[in-house]
């Protein structure tokens, strides 16, 4: 059975290309919203807090900060609103899922950056 859902997503889900990325990172992601007939872009830029999933299913979240509050957003990968996904910053973590991160203010709340 897995293996027939794993080929019908294969065949007909279609795969868009974005870079890279993973918990730790600062990314933009660009998608599109309807509002009634028109349409148009919106950004949600922050740290990747975890990846899960795989597949078809895959999906992330992100958080940000707007002022003093802290707003996490999930993404599925394969959204068809999804436009692009720009790196700003690739971090480094030792954890694949940083919830932690949502306990940290200020100073503390900085992810090491890598160098390329």
């Amino acid at each position: 059975m897995e293996s027939l859902i794993k080929f019908v997503q294969d065949e007909f889900v279609p795969k868009k290309d974005f870079p890279e990325f993973s918990a730790g990172d600062t990314i933009t992601v660009y998608y599109e919203i309807k509002e009634g007939e028109k349409t148009r872009t919106q950004f949600f830029r922050g740290v990747v807090i975890q990846r899960r999933g795989a597949g078809a299913l895959e999906t992330f979240t992100i958080r940000k900060m707007s002022g003093t509050v802290g707003v996490e957003r999930i993404f599925p990968i394969n959204m068809p609103a999804l436009q692009k996904i720009e790196i700003n910053k690739k971090g480094k973590v030792r954890r694949a899922r940083i919830f932690y991160f949502r306990g940290l203010t200020g100073k503390k709340a900085r992810i090491k950056e890598i160098r390329s």
